[in-house]
């Protein structure tokens, strides 16, 4: 049996989406994750990394020891192949190290303005996969070889489930961090006065304003607080309109709750851009540009019955763009196989 040795940072269920693909497919599968800005997040850490005055100089000393570590466990397993998921806390040497003897694949699912450092190391793995189009073409430019390959969503984790639909209008999320979503639901919450609205994610956090964080207003709306893919799976089988915006810097690719969100059996009402418009017809997803248009999808959630369509959907992504179909992708432009 193949052994593949999967390292990437503690975000969601990708992680464990990915191991599962991979152990459907027949391989033996290790899995090591990191944290950031420092490894281990901890909490004492998280307060020193807040108060510290040499930050650059902690977050240097946390890599070489995550390094250390790594390349221990990369030499005790011997994998056969290591896929890394953003790798922005491995040196470019780590990665010459596990070439030696296995193959190496990155995939960036995040855009390259947030990853610095991986831009940096692209040049030592084997294959490289981006899942913003642009982000492909911008290294293809550069002389480097890359795959355009999209987030993809877990269907252990995402699936339908028959409850009451008792949520008008659903959106999991951060929104502190990107003034387009901020501005967008803001306008939705006003402009739908009498639906029940519910909005989980981070929208006004303590640490950005201890009195904002005091005083925030509609907090029956604005839940302030992350949740667990179970607990989301749970509330997009709740709710009849389920919006997805995504952040200003993706312009032609898809986040995870792209294929989430039907992939739980919900109607989705999400910001249009090209590689979205080729992956759903009008009818299955509701498509946006403006905050007008935005307005008239909801609508249509709200007042026709968007069963039928969703459960179009939900059939696109479960045979397209699941991470069974994504990490298959991997092995095939690897030169790998199923064991």
């Amino acid at each position: 049996m193949s052994t593949v040795l999967v390292i990437g940072p503690n975000y969601f269920n990708f992680l464990s989406a990915a191991k599962n693909a991979f152990e459907r497919m027949g391989w033996k599968v290790l899995v090591e994750d990191y944290d950031n800005p420092v490894h281990p997040y901890t909490h004492v850490m998280r307060w020193r990394w807040k108060l510290s005055r040499h930050r650059e100089q902690l977050q240097k000393l946390s890599r070489e020891r995550y390094n250390t570590y790594i390349l221990r466990k990369f030499q005790d397993a011997t994998p056969d192949f290591v896929f890394i998921m953003n790798g922005d806390i491995l040196f470019s040497s780590t990665l010459d190290t596990f070439r030696k003897t296995a193959k190496v694949a990155l995939w960036l699912f995040d855009t390259l303005d947030k990853l610095p450092t991986s831009v940096e190391i692209a040049s030592h793995v084997d294959k490289l996969f981006c899942y913003e189009q642009k982000d492909a073409e911008w290294f293809q430019q550069k002389g480097i070889e890359a795959y355009f390959l999209p987030q993809a969503y877990d269907p252990s984790s995402y699936y339908p489930i028959t409850l009451p639909k008792d949520i008008d209008i659903l959106f999991v999320g951060n929104l502190y961090t990107s003034p387009k979503r901020m501005r967008l639901i803001q306008a939705v919450v006003q402009h739908f006065p009498d639906k029940r609205i519910i909005v989980y994610g981070l929208y006004k956090p303590w640490y950005k304003g201890f009195f904002r964080w005091l005083f925030r207003e509609k907090r029956t709306i604005y839940k302030n607080k992350m949740i667990d893919s179970v607990r989301v799976n749970e509330l997009y089988n709740r709710s009849r309109v389920v919006l997805n915006i995504h952040i200003e810097q993706q312009r032609n690719g898809a986040n995870p709750r792209t294929f989430e969100i039907p992939g739980s059996g919900a109607w989705q009402v999400c910001d249009r851009n090209p590689y979205i418009e080729s992956l759903f017809s009008f009818d299955e997803i509701g498509l946006f540009h403006t905050t007008e248009e935005l307005f008239a999808r909801i609508n249509e959630g709200l007042e026709e019955d968007k069963t039928q369509a969703a459960a179009s959907a939900h059939q696109v992504v479960l045979s397209r763009h699941s991470f069974d179909v994504r990490m298959s992708e991997v092995l095939r432009i690897a030169g790998l196989h199923s064991s």
